[in-house]
């Protein structure tokens, strides 16, 4: 049996970068932060258009019919470029939740991101209609990712339904944690090798090296967990995606400070952007105690 992405997948993901190469530079993700509703203009109509986020509807619901495995690798590329919109939300949990590509829907267990624009809001309490909610603004530590605490009365959801949701979900911010977690490293690896001390790039030093080295390990342990996954979408399994990438991300996020030194802290340096996102996403859909607890669960 091959275990790997066909050219299909490849290319649609391919495509996506491409996309998101014009649509959601640093700048446009930057300018989110200070904007009205911390997304990028646009750039949700598009995603629709190409087919992303109806990805997991049936055809007859006006979806693509694909799997979760298709998907995954998509929303690993949205991670890359900490894309601000709630892809994962309603591309994972919401449309196959719903059975509707006609909606915009985000969710989490308490403080849900985006639901000042989403028509549906989906908490551990239930299912909610924007206009019939109240929202309180909470702090969040990216701008662009911007948290609500939701107050009014929800309609009640099937558990199940929202459990197999839920993992999707949890699926799907983990592999945003392993597109995160390699722009980091890419930013870091070319920083390193043009930044120079004592006549040589820093990037020659064993030290830098050494805390390259652990990042892309972290990385590199956490991407097969993602990917299976999204293959089983058993609830063991997506926790442990979820642990082992937010690991990932954070260890990238330390190295990469590190390594880039005092600009690393700078805000008008790209780095922070994703670095953001990574402490954000490591607090969304379970944070990593969350996870752990629910993998320890299964084997005492």
């Amino acid at each position: 049996m091959r275990f790997a992405f066909d050219d299909e997948q490849l290319a649609f993901r391919n495509a996506v970068q491409e996309l998101l190469d014009n649509e959601c530079t640093p700048a446009h993700v930057r300018a989110a932060w200070g904007n009205e509703t911390g997304r990028i203009p646009g750039l949700w109509e598009k995603l629709v258009d190409m087919g992303v986020v109806g990805m997991l509807a049936t055809e007859e619901h006006g979806g693509l019919g694909l799997t979760m495995v298709d998907l995954v690798l998509i929303l690993e590329a949205t991670g890359r470029y900490a894309v601000p919109e709630p892809i994962v939300e309603t591309a994972a949990f919401g449309v196959p939740f719903l059975e509707r590509t006609d909606v915009t829907v985000t969710a989490d267990h308490t403080f849900v991101p985006w639901a000042d624009t989403a028509d549906v809001i989906v908490t551990a309490l239930g299912r909610f209609e924007r206009d019939a909610v109240e929202l309180v603004s909470r702090p969040s530590v990216d701008g662009s990712r911007r948290l609500f605490e939701v107050r009014g009365t929800p309609a009640p959801v099937d558990g199940a339904a929202l459990a197999a949701a839920f993992d999707r979900a949890v699926v799907g911010a983990a592999a945003q944690q392993c597109g995160l977690a390699q722009r980091m490293l890419d930013l870091t690896a070319d920083y390193t090798k043009e930044r120079r001390q004592f006549g040589v790039p820093i990037g020659s030093f064993q030290a830098v090296k050494h805390h390259l080295a652990n990042a892309r390990m972290a990385l590199e342990f956490a991407r097969p967990l993602v990917y299976r996954a999204a293959a089983t979408l058993d609830p063991v399994h997506a926790s442990m995606a979820k642990a082992k990438a937010d690991e990932a991300a954070l260890t990238t996020a330390r190295a990469a400070l590190q390594c880039h030194g005092a600009i690393g802290y700078t805000t008008e340096y790209d780095l922070h952007l994703y670095m953001k996102r990574a402490w954000a996403l490591s607090r969304s859909k379970g944070d990593r105690r969350l996870h752990l607890d629910r993998v320890g669960g299964t084997i005492l």
